[in-house]
């Protein structure tokens, strides 16, 4: 079966006095999930450095957006940056919305 590709953002208030704070004030978590498996097919992020948008697409492609508690292992295991916390927080909101998703088709089937 082809994916069935949809796109969820999720976004989390920066800590303080960090550069991506005084550029962005929050950090916005895109993915892109395949609605029938929930595999998470390719992911960005507003963190400053290429660095971090590259780590984060690392830890999040390959993924299932339902196994919340694996992508934030692998967060808090590899993510040692100051905004980690919003990190993981923007990438919960995404996990959120695609289960509101999968509700939203189950009422309407």
């Amino acid at each position: 079966m082809e994916p069935f590709e949809i796109f969820i953002s999720g976004y989390a208030k920066l800590p303080m006095g960090t550069t991506a704070e005084e550029l962005y004030k929050v950090i916005a978590v895109g993915i892109l999930v395949d609605k029938n498996t929930g595999d998470i097919l390719d992911a960005d992020c507003t963190l400053v450095t290429e660095v971090a948008k590259k780590l984060v697409n690392k830890l999040l492609v390959g993924k299932n957006i339902l196994n919340f508690e694996e992508i934030e292992k692998a967060i808090n295991e590899r993510y040692f940056g100051t905004v980690r916390k919003a990190l993981i927080s923007s990438t919960k909101k995404c996990h959120d919305k695609f289960k509101i998703i999968l509700e939203e088709d189950t009422i309407q089937t």
